[in-house]
């Protein structure tokens, strides 16, 4: 489509070291931090980053310095990284630690003095993950947990933690471990009291041209006049472009309250339109040879799943999943039953006054490429004797 095509003009058209950095990739924490009492409106304190070295975190560090922004910390184990970071931005107000999330020790020392974080420390190549997945566990899991404790210890504001659509119904190692780490989050929120830290999830689907993407490979291929090497033309996935993602992250830093799930809901296209797309911007008439999936890859991704819909706002570009605020006493749903939420094929009936969004109506949603749609009714209930009420 044509609003696809530009897309990727614009992303090709960008500053050419936009792939280099991210956020948090390899084990390496992320975070944006500002410091206390320097001013009234956050983005002009001074911030922690968890491993900017990626395409996301070059965007907002570019961003940011563009602000008046006090002070921005890059925390990361790559200290090549860190001094081409030096020599490329050359600002004063860019500090620069060497750690790593899986201690909790050199997380802290970065932390003093920080009001918000963003955390984008992860492990995300499914196939490595595949095969050494207890190493996804100890960045994307024990990492954001230890990064959590210590924003907590240190009296972050708040932090903003990236995840991914693999979360939804994961089925390889990695989506595994990055679902463990929006709960890891989400149970954290739960225990802290309201004007402490807050505790905010986002997730999205594949940036374009960033480190991870597919499209850098394609371009190298094309212009090397090789083959474009397809796992499955028919494969489907979530793109967006990195201002986009950038965009999510700030709404739900404005936004989110503590254990909240934001999801920009985001256009999904098979590979093989993507390859063909590339092909077509770049006057190209290289062949196609389809490869075969790869481990643990899925053939069609979710943004959202059915039952976060059961409890999900829409607010225009994005959803707001609200966290499950319910305690462990089970007790009362064993004896009387909880007729709550009621599931059927792909339509989940909300009966739960608590459960139902302020404001929320009967809504669609697409839950992946495959044109699925999942329905969300409402329907009153009285909560004493379980009797549905007529409207």
């Amino acid at each position: 489509s044509d609003p696809f095509r530009n897309a990727l003009i614009d992303c090709r058209g960008n500053d050419p070291h936009f792939s280099s950095l991210s956020f948090i990739l390899n084990s390496v924490p992320l975070s944006l931090g500002v410091a206390r009492g320097t001013s009234s409106r956050p983005f002009q304190k001074k911030t922690a980053h968890h491993r900017w070295h990626g395409s996301f975190g070059n965007a907002v560090l570019r961003k940011y310095l563009h602000s008046d922004i006090a002070e921005i910390r890059i925390f990361s184990r790559d200290e090549k990284k860190q001094d081409d970071m030096r020599h490329e931005y050359s600002d004063d107000r860019i500090k620069y630690y060497i750690g790593d999330v899986r201690d909790p020790h050199s997380i802290a020392s970065a932390l003093r003095g920080v009001d918000y974080v963003f955390h984008a420390a992860a492990l995300k190549q499914v196939p490595s993950c595949e095969f050494y997945p207890i190493e996804a566990v100890r960045t994307n899991v024990m990492g954001t947990h230890n990064l959590l404790e210590a924003c907590i210890r240190e009296g972050v504001r708040k932090v903003i933690c990236l995840s991914t659509d693999k979360a939804v119904y994961p089925i390889n190692a990695m989506g595994i471990s990055k679902a463990l780490m929006e709960k890891v989050a989400i149970a954290q929120s739960r225990n802290l009291e309201e004007g402490g830290t807050t505790i905010v999830v986002t997730r999205y689907g594949n940036v374009m041209a960033s480190r991870g993407s597919v499209i850098p490979l394609f371009l190298d291929q094309i212009q090397s006049g090789k083959a474009l090497s397809l796992t499955d033309p028919n494969m489907t996935r979530f793109l967006m472009h990195l201002d986009v993602a950038v965009e999510l992250v700030e709404f739900a830093f404005e936004h989110g309250q503590n254990g909240d799930t934001f999801i920009r809901k985001s256009p999904a296209a098979t590979i093989g339109d993507l390859a063909q797309s590339l092909k077509e911007l770049l006057n190209s008439a290289v062949p196609i040879r389809v490869i075969g999936t790869r481990h643990g890859e899925k053939m069609f991704e979710s943004l959202v799943s059915k039952e976060e819909m059961a409890r999900a706002e829409d607010m225009g570009d994005f959803y707001r999943v609200l966290t499950d605020t319910r305690d462990l006493n089970y007790d009362k749903y064993f004896k009387l039953g909880d007729p709550g939420i009621a599931m059927t094929g792909n339509t989940i009936r909300i009966t739960r006054r608590d459960w139902i969004p302020p404001g929320s109506k009967t809504s669609f949603l697409r839950l992946n490429a495959c044109n699925r749609l999942g329905r969300v009714e409402f329907q009153p209930i009285d909560l004493t004797t379980g009797q549905e009420l007529i409207a």
